[in-house]
């Protein structure tokens, strides 16, 4: 997988005017990593799902959050906690996902589920690996590539087809595009339905 993102962020949608946002919020996590003591721990992101890591962390990939670090939060509401988990992966890394990544990432997958957390997985950057797709994003659920790639995602992680959304990202593009629009706003509908139903059965 890749990972840019190096510590614990919270990320807030802005709805109408500023100071006014939609009553959810994104926590991004530091990647998994294929080397043993590479990205983040399983630990650390069993604890940050349980609430108990604040926004701002670093994480440090040999050692994990002490109960005495200013950013371990001892007493998490419900606000605090994950709601659900998304596992982000880009569709060209999908075969070559090392038996270590694919160990962590059940690992955390079965940690949300024992938590009673819903577990999604995002198929990222599938415009780069399949050409059908980066010559017409429509072609989408068109594409024998893209289906194998969901598949083989599906049994690494244990997650059913009907939980793993191909998304295409906006790099280069300078305007909106509806096509890549209907793929974003289909997933991030279901990870907010799923993240209600979370908290709803509580």
């Amino acid at each position: 997988m890749e990972e840019h993102t190096m510590g614990y962020k919270t990320y807030k949608i802005q709805k109408g005017g500023a100071g006014t946002f939609y009553p959810f919020v994104f926590n991004d996590i530091m990647g998994i990593e294929k080397d043993t003591n590479g990205g983040v721990r399983v630990d650390d992101i069993n604890l940050a799902m349980k609430g108990h890591i604040k926004d701002g962390y670093n994480f440090n990939p040999r050692i994990k959050i002490s109960e005495d670090d200013r950013s371990y939060n001892r007493t998490p509401t419900l606000n605090d906690r994950a709601h659900v988990l998304v596992c982000v992966v880009s569709a060209s890394t999908v075969n070559i996902l090392s038996d270590e990544s694919v160990r962590k990432m059940r690992e955390v997958r079965l940690a949300a589920r024992d938590l009673g957390i819903p577990q999604l997985a995002i198929l990222t950057k599938i415009d780069e690996a399949c050409p059908e797709v980066k010559k017409d994003v429509k072609n989408v659920y068109k594409s024998k590539y893209l289906k194998e790639k969901m598949e083989e995602l599906s049994v690494s992680l244990g997650l059913p087809l009907n939980c793993i959304f191909p998304v295409k990202s906006y790099h280069s593009e300078i305007d909106t595009d509806d096509d890549i629009d209907t793929l974003i706003s289909s997933a991030m509908k279901n990870i907010i339905h799923y993240g209600e139903d979370f908290v709803n059965s509580l």
